[in-house]
């Protein structure tokens, strides 16, 4: 186990689901099997394709767009990084190294010359 800090936003969206629709014996918050325990493959990927269906447009549905599960963590991870997180804060929240960071999110830490010249300009104006 490791602790991995939360922004509040997040905090309060969890809270919200669980105050709606409750937790499973076992703590987990979704994709709960109907007589209990986990969900066996395939009714996973059924209940992953209705969720899909029931929040995507048709046109979406056709596309890869969150296929499977796994797309949210690649969204979330690419949020941190374009928004500008530390590389270093963003490989401990994903559980990375920054060697795997770097592997499979490169394009997306590259390219951000004009933050960076902003935050640069920032700490020179503060040294004045």
């Amino acid at each position: 186990m490791r602790a991995v800090p939360l922004p509040p936003v997040y905090v309060r969206m969890v809270r919200s689901h669980i105050t709606r629709f409750g937790v499973a014996d076992d703590g987990r918050l979704f994709f709960r099997a109907a007589r209990g325990g986990r969900l066996a493959s395939t009714e996973y990927s059924e209940a992953w394709e209705t969720a899909r269906r029931a929040v995507l447009t048709a046109h979406e549905v056709e596309t890869a767009l969150a296929e499977v599960p796994y797309c949210l963590r690649h969204a979330g991870i690419s949020l941190w990084i374009t928004v500008g997180v530390d590389p270093v804060e963003v490989a401990y929240r994903a559980g990375h190294s920054l060697a795997v960071l770097y592997r499979f999110y490169a394009k997306l830490l590259k390219g951000g010359s004009a933050h960076a010249n902003r935050l640069i300009e920032q700490g020179l104006q503060a040294e004045e």
